[in-house]
């Protein structure tokens, strides 16, 4: 990748001067999106493109041709004068898991693709970029109003794996015994992080959810009103410093702070520490997308299980937040450490903020949630195979919110939900407090 990853077009808003057509400003997000894609893979060698190193992740290749795949079978196919598919087994090869376009290799199997090449499947995504430019290029008003939100879709589902490329490939790397770097060497100043306060959210009756204008998944709605006890939530998330205090207090060897199915965990899968934290000569170090560090104890956490976040909030006397009380305390400005700084590490959290607005609460790490993933009344799927986004995956996950160092700056919203099965730990996720008031 180039030195300093460039941010991807924008897709919630218009990315181009006011006076560009509607399908000129289609053209240059999507080429702005798939071009951040391509700058994340400037820096890795062919042989990083196939490594799968569990079921629950995907090689390199596989995401740069899957996000290819979706433009292919969603906006070409079916609006192409005369379609035919760049290959004819690529949508087996391809597809994640939409069941009513076909039949697919198993998701556990994605590494074993040594073909297509790395370098054809790179070939597989100029050819479909200029199609699908040459698709808007060619389109009358009334094409691109209707291609207009599949291809939104497939932007927003593409900037969804360049997070999970990033995390993906950060766990094949920490697997190589050599511990290769992705990213620049990061060179933070020795920091504390800021007391914790807590911040008071009186109750109330508080719209939930996304509201018309701009692009939304179909779980973010409908938007719709839900009583909110008051609630006072920590200023900023938990630090590794505070995360060391439970360690050496037993937080891993005593079960009384733990789910049972957690406790299952710890014991069945003999955690000690978050995920990429390892002992080097009796002090905590981490395996970052920058190489091995030391763990800074002024950093949010990450890389914690709902099971982890959970057991830790219980130890602090406290809880986790529902997501009902974190997207009503998340009505500040979208800013923080996302993947355009190319930093892709949490970094501490600033010295000063506002006394009455938690700080944080977009980038660095996602936030576990208190709330189990379903759906918001009056919630229905989309029509079609792209129905099969979301909804049906609303079932034995927990919500996580706020984005992380390696979410796209543009990809994030207040409603934004995303959601993780509660023993996941590869993604950048840690925690917030929170406490009835």
């Amino acid at each position: 990748m180039s030195r300093s990853t460039p941010p991807p077009a924008a897709v919630d808003d218009p990315p181009c001067p006011q006076s560009s057509s509607p399908a000129e400003a289609l053209a240059i997000a999507y080429r702005g999106v798939r071009q951040a894609s391509a700058a994340l893979c400037d820096r890795l060698e062919p042989e990083d493109f196939v490594v799968q190193s569990m079921p629950e992740a995907s090689p390199v290749k596989w995401h740069l041709a899957h996000t290819t795949w979706f433009f292919e079978e969603f906006v070409l196919a079916p609006h192409e004068p005369v379609f035919r598919p760049f290959h004819p087994q690529f949508a087996f090869l391809f597809n994640s898991y939409y069941n009513a376009v076909g039949a697919r290799i198993s998701r556990d199997r994605r590494g074993m693709l040594t073909r297509p090449t790395a370098r054809q499947v790179l070939s597989y995504r100029e050819q479909v970029d200029s199609r699908v430019e040459e698709l808007l290029r060619a389109a009358d008003p009334e094409a691109i109003r209707r291609i207009a939100p599949i291809l939104t879709l497939g932007l927003n589902h593409e900037q969804q794996h360049q997070e999970l490329l990033l995390t993906d490939l950060k766990h094949a790397f920490w697997h190589n015994p050599l511990r290769p770097a992705f990213a620049d060497r990061l060179s933070d100043p020795p920091s504390e992080a800021p007391p914790l306060r807590w911040i008071s959210y009186p109750e109330g009756i508080r719209w939930i959810g996304h509201a018309e204008g701009g692009f939304s998944y179909d779980n973010e709605g409908p938007r719709h009103r839900q009583f909110v006890p008051a609630f006072r939530i920590a200023s900023r998330p938990v630090t590794n410093g505070e995360f060391l205090e439970f360690i050496a207090d037993g937080g891993y060897s005593r079960p009384n702070h733990w789910l049972s199915d957690g406790w299952a965990a710890v014991q069945q899968l003999g955690w000690e520490a978050p995920l990429y934290w390892e002992r080097v000569d009796g002090s905590w170090c981490t395996f970052t997308l920058a190489g091995m560090l030391p763990v800074n104890p002024a950093e949010p956490v990450c890389h914690l299980s709902y099971y982890e976040a959970d057991a830790f909030a219980r130890w602090a006397g406290a809880r986790l937040p529902t997501e009902a009380e974190w997207e009503t305390a998340a009505d500040v400005a979208i800013a923080g450490n996302f993947a355009d700084s190319g930093r892709f590490h949490p970094a501490p959290a600033p010295s000063l903020a506002p006394n009455d607005e938690p700080a944080q609460l977009f980038g660095d790490v996602w936030e576990w949630t208190a709330s189990a993933y379903l759906p918001y009344p009056g919630f229905r799927p989309s029509a079609g195979a792209v129905g099969e986004y979301n909804g049906k995956f609303m079932c034995n996950q927990h919500v996580l919110r706020g984005g992380s160092c390696a979410t796209p700056a543009s990809h994030m919203r207040p409603t934004y939900r995303n959601f993780f099965h509660p023993d996941a730990r590869w993604q950048f996720s840690g925690l917030r407090l929170c406490r009835d008031a």
